[in-house]
């Protein structure tokens, strides 16, 4: 089976979806547009930028796998759904799931995510996608930012608990400009750098799992980053892009389209 085959598709239900969170009832992301869509859009996106992947052996080839990943500009979520060594179910912003554009993510098995609230519907997507043996994309700290893993939420330890799958850590370089705002896009010809690193592995823990568990993961995990981080930049010579700038009234009225005209 190739890293771009079948594996994660699902097919005779593994006994583990009949554990706690059961998966049985839950719906398995599409997958087939994903891996059809894959090798165009590299293509096309490397006409435009020179896009580098480092490590990429460290994603196993098959069976479940986490990939935990910065978060810093707009590209990231389309670079590594197409660029990742296998196909990605990725956490994605429920916002981003209105319209065409949210039909298309549906169609390329994306998963919705509310970000402010408990989400168990997301949970158990992601541990059906874990216990079919697929890939979960995840970005643990939560938005767009610098990048540098100084907080991170619990998801990628909690599922890592429950499935036992390694969780590997992802850095990407170049996709936000420095002083770049949140939605900015590179020129091009930007070279971007994906590093992806050693994965992690903790055994699964059966249910109850406990939050002290969970954030003792966590903190392991955000740890191992970091020092992933390091290596990265070692590795790459690149740096982060650094904070976004200040959000501005202005910037929220243009958002909105709030025209000179229209403002009293």
């Amino acid at each position: 089976m190739t890293a771009e085959g079948s594996a994660g598709e699902p097919g005779a239900l593994p006994a583990a979806h009949w554990d706690i969170p059961r998966t049985y009832d839950a719906e398995h992301p599409p997958t087939w547009l994903l891996r059809a869509l894959r090798p165009p859009s590299r293509a096309l996106l490397r006409r435009r930028w020179d896009i580098r992947v480092h490590g990429a052996e460290h994603v196993p080839a098959t069976g479940p796998a986490i990939i935990a990943s910065n978060h810093i500009g707009l590209l990231d979520g389309p670079l590594l759904a197409g660029f990742a060594p296998r196909p990605v179910h990725a956490l994605t912003k429920k916002e981003m799931f209105d319209g065409h554009t949210g039909a298309f993510l549906k169609a390329v098995g994306q998963i919705p995510l509310a970000r402010y609230d408990a989400d168990p519907a997301a949970i158990k997507s992601c541990l059906r996608v874990l216990r079919d043996g697929g890939v979960v994309a995840i970005y643990p700290e939560g938005t767009r930012g610098e990048g540098l893993m100084r907080h991170v939420h619990t998801g990628a330890a909690y599922l890592a608990l429950v499935t036992g799958a390694p969780v590997v850590p992802l850095v990407m370089f170049g996709t936000r400009d420095p002083g770049g705002h949140v939605d900015s896009v590179p020129a091009r010809g930007a070279r971007f750098d994906f590093v992806y690193g050693a994965p992690v592995y903790w055994e699964a823990q059966p249910w109850p799992r406990t939050q002290a568990e969970v954030r003792r993961t966590t903190a392991e995990l955000r740890n191992r980053f970091v020092e992933h981080l390091v290596e990265a930049t070692a590795t790459t010579g690149r740096e982060l892009p650094g904070p976004l700038p200040q959000i501005t009234d202005k910037d929220v009225r243009e958002a909105r389209g709030v025209s000179r005209r229209t403002q009293s």
